[in-house]
């Protein structure tokens, strides 16, 4: 019997049990097999029940009568239903769904990734020692754990392709290629030689991920229709057996707005990451995607496309296979019945106070860290347990846990480094992948298609928060501090005579020992501005402001800086603007350097009027919020859709549009039209109106109509 140490690297399912990819410490790719039976539940009405056993047992399976937990029901009696066709069971749930669709189903839609891993406790890109006998696995044991502050980096092989201008645009002519240090380019002029070019580098490379651009939208459905065209075939799946993997593109609303997710091509042995359609990648990269992928079990190239909601379900899911809870197929938990007066009284959400409009000098920021999971876990608010006195650790609590532990943890190791650190970019993608996962968790307690979801409970965890911001508001202010603004899970604070850090030390501790919340210094601001709603002067905004901290940092909320549709000239511009008043230490410094703010504008204009600006610095890009023919009025971004659908493009909701401010029929020009826009054309005075927008932004606290008391 043969053994190997390394990396799991792919888990996929088979006809007869399940395909491994291990990264050896020798370097190998190890191809292996394992057997692996599936069971899922039918439970509900007896008589059913009987008509669904004589319906299965004909086929494949192992039927078998039992008792399994529902998270809310309880113990029930369920029919067990068990395959030894992993690959086969989709279809197979699928038929037998229709034939009985009144019946309550669990376990069924589990992927195949997390029932290996509660079987096995072996993660994916986990270490682990093998046992294998003709490459079918005997035992496998666990190395590592998903919970690791410092894992054993992984000694990928990537490959990186990406065409020479965006395809949407422009037929392109190259495909730069890039591996380790090498780079160099493949002409596509001609398909033939391209195709053996590329067969030969990915049999000579062997990459473990193929990272392109572009790669699910055009790169990969050219390949396929290039070697249909030349008869030479090109399979870039590891696994010679396998084809891509395809996902049609679609359109979904989520969070208030529609999203569209481009179609996908997933790969087999090996990864496929197309960094144009990957959802949460260009924030985190790929070592956020691997630390998703390793605490929620779902796999790399799947997680960089999914949403962090997808990934924090996942992990209940695993919680729940790992605790004998069965996962439901459907949700079966409504919201209780709640009269009107019942119903203001819970749904407030969390506690907004509404901020002092203008500038304030020495305010120190205090966050609570990760404030709703924190309270989940110390509450113990889960689903099954809200409204319950001494109820054992809820499912949603014991999935939080650990990672939230994880998360505090990377932040505790990236305050104490030398932001010159090797180190940092890493720990902060990490950080920042596993604080995604904890701002969502909150609200698929409340998503109405959540399996474990109960609005009681996201109810629970709002009521909770509301009451310890009032409690870090009245210890606050017992210690004389002024609360300026609490939002949510932070509060501003001021003192006179307190500037320095560590002068706001004893309140913290203050809070935290009232809270039992952590709690954390973001840091003091030499001065920061919270604006007034454009629409009245008198209404602030919550939600809206900048400061500048001690040492010159700049941040920034709700302003143009942040907002995607701005034009990388405003963003610019407004960028340059708040580096100048961040020299200010005082607001009375800050009013001082507007002039100089001022003369950044005026030279800025005067650089589009003379056309110096770049024009790709000038795309403005917006969603489409519906269907193009559904607009009664086309919006902006519903006009370059028109233009470019003129020219065989076809768009669906959710895409985005690159467009310029044109002076023509409809006031746009579509970025990706062949026909480049004349800069005569440009609606010069349509972008002086934003840029006039952003700087006021930067310059309204410091108006005359502030009083002259706020300039502390």
């Amino acid at each position: 019997m043969a053994k190997a140490i390394g990396w799991l690297l792919d888990v996929y399912a088979e006809d007869d049990g399940i395909n491994l990819w291990l990264l050896t410490d020798d370097d190998k790719r190890l191809h292996l097999h394992m057997e692996f039976d599936i069971t899922f539940y039918a439970a509900g009405d007896f008589n059913l029940l009987r008509q669904v056993w004589k319906y299965l047992k004909e086929k494949d399976v192992k039927l078998e009568r039992t008792v399994r937990r529902d998270l809310f029901l309880g113990e029930r009696d369920v029919m067990a239903v068990t395959t030894s066709n992993p690959a086969g069971l989709q279809k197979m749930f699928g038929e037998l769904q229709r034939q009985f669709p009144s019946l309550d189903y669990y376990d069924a839609d589990i992927p195949i990734t997390l029932r290996f891993i509660a079987r096995t406790n072996t993660y994916l890109l986990g270490r682990c020692h093998v046992r294998f006998d003709d490459e079918w696995i005997q035992s496998i044991e666990p190395l590592s754990s998903p919970w690791e502050i410092d894992p054993t980096p992984i000694p990928l092989r990537i490959l990186t392709l990406a065409p020479d201008c965006n395809p949407a645009i422009r037929k392109p002519k190259q495909l730069h290629v890039k591996y380790g240090q090498r780079e160099y380019s493949l002409s596509l002029d001609s398909p033939r030689p391209f195709l053996i070019g590329l067969k030969a580098d990915l049999q000579r490379l062997d990459p473990d991920l193929i990272l392109t651009d572009y790669g699910d939208t055009w790169l990969f459905p050219q390949l396929g229709a290039w070697s249909e065209e030349t008869g030479i075939e090109l399979n870039p799946n590891r696994d010679e057996n396998r084809q891509i993997m395809t996902r049609k593109a679609d359109s979904y609303f989520a969070y208030g707005q529609v999203t569209y997710r481009g179609a996908q091509s997933h790969l087999f042995g090996r990864w496929h990451i197309d960094r144009k359609n990957a959802m949460s990648f260009g924030e985190y990269g790929l070592e956020g995607a691997m630390e998703q992928a390793r605490v929620t079990g779902i796999g790399v190239q799947e997680m960089a496309r999914k949403s962090p909601g997808a990934g924090i379900t996942a992990m209940q899911m695993l919680t729940a296979l790992c605790n004998a809870v069965m996962v439901p197929v459907q949700k079966q938990q409504v919201e209780g019945t709640k009269t009107l007066s019942e119903l203001i009284r819970t749904d407030h959400g969390g506690l907004i106070y509404q901020p002092l409009i203008g500038l304030h000098g020495n305010v120190a920021q205090i966050d609570f860290s990760s404030m709703y999971p924190a309270i989940m876990v110390k509450h113990n608010i889960s689903p099954e347990t809200v409204g319950l006195e001494n109820a054992p650790e809820g499912l949603i609590p014991k999935t939080l846990r650990p990672l939230l532990e994880k998360r505090l943890m990377l932040k505790n190791i990236l305050s104490d480094l030398d932001p010159r650190d090797c180190r940092v970019e890493i720990l902060k993608a990490r950080a920042a992948a596993l604080k995604w996962l904890l701002v969502v968790c909150f609200g698929y307690l409340g998503y109405k298609n959540a399996r474990f979801g109960k609005i009681e409970s996201h109810e629970a965890v709002t009521a909770t928060s509301r009451e310890l911001m009032l409690q870090a508001k009245e210890v606050a202010e017992d210690m004389g501090f002024t609360v300026i603004h609490m939002y949510v899970d932070c509060l501003f604070v001021q003192q006179e005579g307190f500037h320095k850090p560590s002068e706001f030390t004893p309140l913290m501790n203050a809070i935290e020992e009232k809270t039992g919340i952590p709690i954390a210094l973001e840091g003091v601001f030499k001065w920061v501005a919270f604006l007034a709603s454009k629409r009245d002067a008198r209404v602030p905004v919550p939600n809206q402001y900048f400061g500048a901290f001690q040492d010159g940092t700049l941040k920034y909320r709700g302003i143009e800086l942040r907002r995607r549709d701005t034009t990388l000239w405003v963003r610019k511009i407004q960028l340059k603007a708040l580096e100048i008043l961040a020299r200010a230490n005082t607001p009375r410094e800050f009013a001082n350097r507007v002039p100089d703010v001022m003369n950044l504008m005026e030279d800025a204009k005067r650089e589009l009027r003379i056309g110096r600006v770049p024009l790709d610095e000038l795309v403005i890009r917006q969603r489409l919020s519906q269907t193009i023919e559904a607009y009664k009025t086309p919006s902006p971004a519903a006009h370059a859709a028109l233009q470019l659908q003129a020219h065989g493009r076809q768009f669906a909701p959710g895409q985005s549009l690159e467009f310029l401010f044109a002076r023509n029929g409809t006031g746009v020009h579509a970025w990706e039209l062949e026909e480049a826009l004349d800069s005569g054309k440009l609606d010069t005075k349509r972008y002086y109106k934003l840029l006039d927008r952003a700087i006021q932004t930067v310059i309204d606290p410091c108006k005359p109509l502030l009083m002259p008391e706020r300039l502390l």
